[in-house]
């Protein structure tokens, strides 16, 4: 299918909790979207409180009885966050080991010293996009500003030169690439294949980093033109470290669970037998649990007892990394209980029902209803798991790889524009020393640049593949 033109795809078959008309729902919908979206930027409500309350307000105007909207939430989020929750903390856990040890400065000390003065913008998109790979988008800030701050003022670059390529490294991570939350999220709403969709997101996320980190930073270095401030450059985790693990082992570590989800891919594709030996034996090791475990396990000995730390610091190092993502976890789950009173209140049916006629690709209406979703809430992980609720149905009769790139699609939307209602957006303007406009002349455009080039890839490959 080289079109994903709505009108050629079917849904599944869903009982709605309600039998509202379409324009019931939609006021449901509209109504659900806009509780969240108050209740989290003017009363300052937290995102995991304002999902379940938005929920609740969805399935009461749709009309749904109050216990059986509230079992539907109930069953997204725990469905969720058995299919996600034990992913983040990994994914977590493998962080805080990269972190901690000297890892993560190995691969940025040993890349920078091999970079020359013109290619230290690349250097840096590069080192964000290894160490960005299981780590958390805050978590990779506040791990590579440091750096960003060092590069800036000792080759006294600008610091957008520095800066912009690697916030596009973690962003483009963070929106496209598992074992991040919100593609894990819409990889389980849509049923998309986990390799797959890896494979297809680093094809679309290394030209897409290209373009809104190296290429884009020219730019935005001559709109603001600013050095890196003295007072926000922390400590890096070397500093107390004695020793620490070698550059190759250290992005062999973080590339495994990568290498065991895309050769479960590969057998998948040559295989093609569920019931082979060859592919069972993958479909077990390249399984995103055992990958991040036993990248985690890993983890322990080539980066925890590298860096010279006993049992003890490893299992305190495991113990700390877990907390700071309980928050994650609750938003993340609370995300699949939105999306899931969605779908049982029959809105995907709806969705399908009005635009069947509509001459739009799939792909894009996705990417449209994540951007939406993202502008509205300023929550990337919020609008890929609702949209993906949203959107689930479209999902049905496409090919794996069309599936795929449904997730991508979403992930792009997810990403427009940060600006005032982000975490993210206020993370990077106090990092940098940007007054808001600067911040919007830069960050706010480079992930709106994000969006729009991924979804231009996604649409190109969608006509190739």
């Amino acid at each position: 299918m080289t079109h994903l033109s709505v009108e050629m795809l079917a849904a599944d078959a869903i009982e709605p909790i309600t039998s509202a008309g379409h324009a019931q729902l939609g006021i449901a919908v509209l109504a659900g979207i806009a509780v969240i979206v108050l209740l989290i930027t003017k009363f300052k409500l937290h995102a995991f409180l304002s999902l379940i309350i938005g929920s609740l307000v969805l399935g009461a105007v749709a009309g749904a009885p109050l216990d059986k909207a509230i079992a539907s939430f109930s069953t997204g989020l725990g469905t969720t966050v058995a299919g996600t929750g034990v992913l983040i903390a990994l994914g977590a856990v493998l962080g805080r080991l990269l972190a901690d040890s000297g890892g993560a400065d190995q691969i940025v000390d040993t890349i920078l010293a091999k970079a020359g003065r013109r290619a230290m913008p690349w250097a840096m998109v590069l080192i964000a996009g290894i160490v960005g790979l299981p780590i958390f988008f805050e978590v990779g800030i506040v791990l590579l500003i440091p750096v960003v701050l060092l590069v800036a003022k000792r080759g006294n670059f600008s610091l957008m030169r520095i800066g912009i390529p690697a916030l596009a490294g973690l962003s483009v991570m963070h929106g496209l690439i598992p074992p991040h939350p919100g593609p894990l999220a819409a990889i389980d709403a849509v049923k998309a294949n986990l390799g797959v969709t890896l494979a297809l997101g680093v094809v679309v996320a290394v030209p897409t980093a290209i373009i809104a980190g190296p290429v884009f930073s020219r730019y935005a270095a001559r709109w603001v033109d600013i050095q890196p401030p003295e007072k926000m450059v922390p400590e890096r985790a070397s500093d107390d470290l004695h020793r620490r693990p070698g550059f190759g082992i250290t992005v062999a570590t973080v590339l495994l669970p990568v290498v065991m989800m895309l050769a479960k891919a590969l057998v998948d594709i040559v295989v093609d037998d569920p019931e082979h030996t060859v592919q069972r034996v993958f479909d077990v090791v390249g399984s995103p649990l055992i990958a991040l475990l036993t990248a985690v396990l890993v983890a322990m000995f080539t980066l925890g007892r590298a860096a010279g730390f006993t049992r003890g610091r490893i299992a305190t190092t495991v113990e700390k990394s877990l907390g700071p993502i309980a928050g994650v976890v609750l938003i993340v789950g609370a995300g699949g209980g939105f999306k899931q009173t969605l779908v049982d209140s029959g809105v995907g049916q709806m969705i399908l029902d009005v635009s069947r006629g509509w001459h739009i690709s799939a792909l894009l209406l996705a990417w449209l209803i994540a951007v939406a979703i993202r502008l509205a809430t300023g929550s990337a992980t919020v609008a890929t798991i609702s949209a993906a609720g949203l959107v689930g149905p479209l999902a049905a009769d496409l090919s794996t790889t069309h599936a795929a790139l449904l997730v991508l699609a979403i992930g792009c939307g997810s990403l427009f524009f940060s600006h005032v209602n982000d975490a993210g957006f206020w993370l990077v303007k106090e990092y940098f020393g940007m007054n808001v406009g600067q911040t919007l002349k830069t960050w706010s455009v480079m992930e709106t640049l994000i969006s729009v080039v991924g979804i231009g890839c996604v649409l190109l490959l969608s006509l190739v593949l």
